[in-house]
C-alpha cells in the first residue's frame, strides 16, 4: 500500500486505539486459563490475531463479538498441535508460543514471514535448554524456524535481559504452571522491562503471583510459585500509549493543532513516558487521569530537544526520531540499541529515511543524534520498512513536510489498524 500526506491541521478527538501488548498478554493468559474469560476492549489486528490463531493451536477456543472476546481456556494441559505453528510477524507470539510449547508432550516447529526469521531467539532458547527442553534454530542461526520438545523443568535458573524483554514475559507466563517453583534471574539490565511490567500486571489480575526481587548487585530476579492456575475472568483492555504516540506528536509540532486522545488511562505501559517527554520538550499537554483524556494545543512555539534514554521504552523511538528532526536544539536519543532487533533495525531505518527529508540525523551504535536546528525538511519519497512503527512516524513527519509518499503503509495493521482513517478524522489530508 503506498500511502500520500500533505501538509495538514489537526483538530478534534480521536479514540486511542487498545493496547496491543496488553491484548497479547490478556489473550495469552485466557488461553492459559482454567475457566473461561471474556475480553472487551481488544486490539483486533495482525499481530494478535496471531496469538489467537497459535493459541487455537494449542486448544484454546474463541468466541467474538463486535465488542468481546470469550475464551475458554486448555488449563495447564496444552495439546501438542498437529501443524507447524506459523506466527506471522508478530515477535510477541513466537516467543510465548516457544515457551508454551516447550510445556507440551511431543516436537513442535514455530515459524514466521521473512522478517521473523530474522529476529534473534538464542537468550530464550538457551534458557529453555537449561530448563530440561531442547529447544534449538532449525537453520542453526538462533532465528526460527525453532524446534522445540519439552518438557522443561522449575529451578533456579538465569536468562540475558538485554536483547528483549519478550524473552522474560514469556518464562514469566509458562512458569507458574509447572509443578515446583521457579526463580528466573536477569542477568544485566533488562531493557524495556515496563513489557514485563505488564505481564505480571495481567498475570496478577488472573491470581497468578509473580514476585520480583532486586539484587544486591543491581540485578532483578522473580520467583515463581508452581501448580498455580489462571482465572483473568472479566477483563478490559487499556487504551495503547504507543500507538497515541504518534497523534500526541503530530499535535505538538503542527502549528494551530488541537487535538484531543480519549481512553487513555494510567497503566503500567511504559510508553506513558511519551506525555512527559512532550512536557520537557515544551508541548502544551495536559492529561486528566480520572477521564482518561489528553489534549494537546499548538502554544505557537517550537519544541526543544532533549536528551531520552529509550532502554524502557524503545517503540517510542521512531516517535522522537520525527519530534527530534523539527524541534530546535539537539536531540540525543540513547540506550536504544535493542531497537536494531524488531521488525526491522529502527535505528538505521529513521536515519535513513529521515535524511532523505532533510534531517540533520546521526546513527550511533545505540542512539541517534538528531540536529533538529539545521534540519531542512521536506517532502520526499520514503520507505516504510514493512514496519508499523516507521511507517506511522514518517506519516507525522509528512503532515508537517507535505508531498511525502510512504511505501509498506499496510504494516500499520500490526498495531492500529483504524490509523489512517482516526488521522483523516482530525485533519490530516491522506491520500492512499
Amino acid at each position: 500500500m503506498i500511502v500520500s500526506v500533505q501538509k495538514s491541521v489537526l483538530s478534534g478527538e480521536v479514540n486511542a486505539p487498545a493496547s496491543k501488548s496488553y491484548t497479547h498478554r490478556a489473550v495469552f493468559v485466557s488461553a492459559l486459563g482454567t475457566r473461561k474469560a471474556q475480553l472487551s476492549n481488544c486490539l483486533i489486528s495482525d499481530d494478535t490475531r496471531s496469538t489467537m490463531n497459535a493459541c487455537r493451536l494449542f486448544g484454546a477456543r474463541f468466541d467474538e463479538t463486535p465488542d468481546t472476546i470469550c475464551v475458554s481456556g486448555f488449563g495447564n494441559h496444552p495439546k501438542t498441535p498437529d501443524e507447524v505453528v506459523d506466527i506471522g510477524n508478530s515477535g510477541t507470539t513466537l516467543r510465548f508460543m516457544t515457551a508454551l510449547s516447550a510445556l507440551c508432550d511431543g516436537e513442535i516447529e514455530l515459524t514466521g514471514d521473512a522478517s521473523i526469521q530474522k529476529r534473534p531467539n538464542v537468550p530464550l532458547l538457551s534458557t529453555l535448554q537449561k530448563m530440561g527442553a531442547a529447544a534449538y534454530s532449525k537453520n542453526d542461526n538462533g532465528c526460527a524456524p525453532l524446534i522445540v520438545r519439552g518438557k522443561m523443568k522449575p529451578g533456579k535458573y538465569s536468562i540475558d535481559g538485554g536483547v528483549s524483554s519478550q524473552f522474560v514475559s514469556a518464562l514469566l507466563l509458562t512458569c507458574p504452571l509447572l509443578d515446583g517453583p521457579t526463580e528466573l534471574l536477569i542477568d544485566g539490565e533488562l531493557k524495556s522491562k515496563p513489557y514485563v511490567d505488564i505481564t505480571v500486571d495481567v498475570a496478577q489480575k488472573a491470581g497468578v503471583q509473580i514476585i520480583e526481587q532486586g539484587g544486591a548487585n543491581g540485578n532483578i530476579s522473580y520467583r515463581i510459585a508452581g501448580n498455580q492456575h489462571y482465572d483473568l475472568g472479566d477483563y478490559t483492555v487499556p487504551g495503547d500509549f504507543s500507538s497515541v504516540s504518534y497523534v500526541l506528536a503530530a499535535a505538538a509540532l503542527i502549528p494551530g493543532s488541537d487535538v484531543s486522545v480519549k481512553n487513555i488511562f494510567p497503566s503500567a505501559q511504559g510508553d506513558s513516558a511519551i506525555i512527559d517527554i512532550l512536557k520537557e520538550m515544551g508541548a502544551d499537554i495536559v492529561w486528566d487521569k480520572e477521564k482518561g483524556v489528553v489534549r494537546v494545543v499548538h502554544s505557537g512555539k517550537k519544541l526543544t530537544g532533549i536528551v531520552v534514554d529509550a532502554g524502557k521504552t524503545p517503540d517510542l523511538v521512531p516517535t522522537l526520531a520525527v519530534l527530534g528532526a523539527f524541534s530546535d536544539g539537539m536531540m540525543l536519543i540513547q540506550n536504544a540499541e535493542h531497537v536494531r532487533f524488531k521488525e526491522t533495525d529502527r535505528l538505521a531505518a529513521m536515519a535513513a529515511e529521515l535524511s532523505k527529508m532533510g534531517a540533520d540525523i546521526i546513527e550511533t551504535k545505540d542512539g541517534l543524534i538528531i540536529s533538529g536546528q539545521n534540519s531542512r525538511i521536506k517532502g520526499a519519497a520514503v520507505h516504510g520498512w514493512d514496519d508499523h512503527r516507521i511507517v506511522m512516524s514518517l506519516f507525522v513527519a509528512g503532515m508537517i513536510a507535505g508531498n511525502t509518499v510512504i511505501d509498506t503503509a499496510e504494516s500499520i495493521r500490526i498495531s492500529y489498524p483504524s490509523f489512517f482513517e482516526d488521522m483523516k478524522k482530525i485533519g490530516a489530508r491522506v491520500e492512499i
